[in-house]
């Protein structure tokens, strides 16, 4: 029999991988621009979710979420913020820049640490610091390369780490909170879609069967890989999802490079190592700071 943490491990590593196969998936969906496809992943990823909770009778969670306007609030800015986090992305893969996302993913956890210290006032350890030094280096090195800031990876880096933030606050559902989040994008979503139809400037329903497929598919490709990943978070430690998280901007970064042949010279490869570094110094210090707490309450227990 699989054991509950090992079951979870497995699902950590189907939601990564998943996420990480995202730039192959995208690109199918051309002549779609960007913003079309945005709005329609928007869109199909409301009617999969809302077909979940029915599906699965999941009823009072919308009353309590009324109950709690706080929360709405915070589900709203994690709707805004994810809808920049998701165009931005789509561009990205569609328009021959997979390795900067990639980017953008690997230097996420970093990012996180610095919200974590002006947004909520935490203090950094001083391997902490080390590691954020790192990474502004590292920025710097890849701005000399590409001959501007790697924007679209510090988008979706401070998008996503933000939208985090956002959700650990909110501390809702996975299923219900990204079906607020779509509701509250659905308007636009559909406003966006109306007007591509009367200019005559849409693709859906005019490129062909496969892409209006691939376009409704959208929903339930969104939607898989955060239900893997809700599945994990109950099932293993928080250490353990934070090393799996790198199996998405990994495999990213080997399909940009690999399938779709971007360039990756040797100043862009000397930037992503002291991304790595970076990352590799923020892992065994939180790893280290986790070994010293749990024995300092073993301690404390024994006495």
């Amino acid at each position: 029999m699989v054991s509950r943490e090992r079951l979870g491990v497995a699902y950590g590593a189907a939601a990564y991988g998943l996420w990480g196969l995202f730039p192959l998936y995208w690109p199918l969906l051309r002549p779609a621009g960007a913003v079309e496809i945005l709005a329609h992943r928007v869109f199909w990823s409301l009617l999969f979710v809302a077909l979940l909770l029915l599906v699965h009778r999941r009823r009072g969670w919308l009353r309590r979420l009324l109950d709690r306007p706080a929360v709405l609030v915070i589900l709203v800015a994690a709707a805004l913020v994810i809808s920049v986090n998701w165009g931005t992305y789509i561009w990205g893969v569609t328009n021959g820049h997979i390795v900067e996302t990639s980017l953008g993913y690997y230097i996420n956890p970093l990012v996180t640490v610095v919200l974590g210290v002006v947004l909520l006032g935490e203090r950094l350890r001083r391997v902490q610091w080390a590691a954020v030094g790192l990474a502004t280096v590292a920025v710097a090195v890849l701005t000399a390369d590409y001959g501007r800031p790697p924007w679209i990876a510090l988008t979706l880096a401070f998008s996503f780490g933000t939208y985090g933030l956002l959700k650990k606050q909110a501390d809702a559902g996975a299923v219900e909170g990204l079906t607020v989040e779509t509701a509250v994008l659905v308007l636009p979503a559909l406003g966006y879609i109306s007007w591509l139809e009367s200019s005559g400037r849409a693709v859906f329903g005019h490129a062909g069967a496969l892409n209006v497929a691939l376009l409704i598919l959208a929903g339930a490709v969104t939607a898989i890989p955060l239900l893997l990943f809700g599945a994990a978070a109950t099932r293993v430690p928080l250490v353990t999802l934070g090393l799996l998280q790198y199996l998405a901007p990994t495999f990213q970064l080997l399909i940009g490079v690999l399938v779709f042949d971007e360039a990756f010279p040797p100043v862009r490869l000397a930037g992503f190592i002291l991304v790595w570094a970076a990352l590799a110094v923020l892992t065994v210090e939180a790893l280290t700071h986790q070994r010293r707490a749990l024995r300092r309450s073993s301690e404390a227990v024994a006495a």
